[in-house]
């Protein structure tokens, strides 16, 4: 009888959100917002995935039963921390993980894979953002069962690429290899092996993979064994992973914060894209066909929320005369519109965002313009 593996879960929570200002700030990200589940119920009515519950909190709830609470980590920073330990009471506080400042998701995994490492070196990590939607969770469930079996039996690093339907160009992709065989026993259960990785690509170019059907977008979605990640991170990224190792032994100990502030300040940043998957030999992808939206922008909350039959969505308190293919979020004041078209609206007590729809990308500048003029504030 094959022995079970013993599965952890690494939520990465870090991030600041800031395609999503005005309502994600630093204190308070997007992740740690009603973004899905306020911005209205999805397109597909039947969806499995219930509303309501911040983005950390519905990440973490899909994964009760078959993930033990005690063996769930969050890795996020200082100003967060308080709000991922208030949303997540049942996950212990030594499994909050505090970074001292974001280096990208390599380091982030590095950190995390040694906490698991600790308590079972072949324990296996499912490592998620914490802001992703997800509609068919069953579906979900049942990929990362599978997905956990081969990367414990195979020591492979384990990816989750999400089949296309259209032509992304805000999205990396993978590429697969359909062969029979290539040195894979686990094509019968939808694993496959990894041809390439390609960074985001022009329109022509994401039209072309499309059309292919051998690339699926890539999820920032992994499977792997905490001693796997780490052996592949000491041959792939030498540098981050000897600052690491350094503070290891320190674990647990009064020490610990002291000596990661230190690693943090020496280490570079980079995504474990970059440094780990595009230079790995043994790694596989898993095909996930389950609603999946990386909830990105607010268009991309457009393209998961169910719009009236003008092609509105409406949030709070809006009176909209002749007023089409919108999205509106009311945090209280009256929103009333007239003749508009193509709008994003989103006001807050201090802010009011209004962008056309297509061009939610650019928010991010509004931010590094805040953060230019110092307007600490609005941050």
């Amino acid at each position: 009888m094959k022995q079970q593996p013993n599965i952890f879960a690494v939520i990465m929570a870090g991030g600041i959100g800031s395609r999503f200002w005005p309502r994600s700030r630093e204190k308070t990200p997007k992740q740690l917002l009603e973004i899905a589940g306020s911005g209205g119920a999805p397109n597909d009515q039947s969806a499995s995935a219930p509303q309501g519950g911040t983005m950390i909190q519905n990440t973490v709830r899909r994964l009760s039963g078959f993930v033990p609470g005690k063996q769930m980590f969050v890795v996020t920073n200082k100003a967060q921390k308080s709000g991922v330990t208030r949303q997540l009471p049942h996950i212990p506080s030594e499994n909050i993980i505090v970074e001292p400042v974001g280096r990208n998701t390599a380091p982030c995994i590095g950190l995390a894979a040694m906490f698991v490492n600790r308590l079972d070196p072949h324990g296996v990590m499912i490592v998620l953002p914490a802001d992703h939607f997800i509609q068919n969770e069953k579906e979900f469930l049942r990929l990362l069962d599978v997905g956990v079996r081969a990367a414990y039996e195979s020591s492979a690093l384990v990816t989750i690429g999400i089949q296309p339907n259209r032509p992304e160009t805000g999205y990396g992709y993978i590429q697969i290899d359909e062969e029979p065989g290539a040195g894979n026993p686990y094509m019968d259960r939808g694993v496959y092996r990894v041809k390439t990785f390609a960074e985001k690509p022009n329109l022509q170019t994401a039209v072309q993979f499309l059309e292919s059907g051998d690339f699926l977008w890539n999820s920032g979605m992994f499977i792997w064994r905490a001693d796997v990640i780490l052996s592949e991170m000491k041959k792939s990224l030498p540098e981050i992973s000897t600052q690491l190792m350094n503070i290891e032994p320190s674990l647990g100990t009064s020490l610990f914060e002291q000596n990661l502030e230190h690693a943090y300040g020496v280490i570079r940043g980079i995504s474990i894209d970059y440094g780990v998957m595009e230079k790995a030999e043994n790694v596989f992808v898993l095909k996930g066909d389950f609603g999946w939206n990386d909830v990105g922008s607010w268009d991309e909350v457009t393209r998961i929320t169910k719009s009236d039959e003008h092609g509105n969505h409406f949030a709070g308190k809006v009176i909209p005369v002749n007023t089409t293919n919108s999205f509106i979020y009311a945090s209280g004041k009256l929103i009333a519109t007239v003749g508009i078209d193509d709008l994003i609206v989103i006001d807050t007590d201090d802010a009011l965002l209004i962008c056309k729809r297509g061009s939610s990308q650019d928010v991010k500048e509004i931010v590094d313009h805040l953060r230019r003029k110092q307007m600490n504030e609005y941050l």
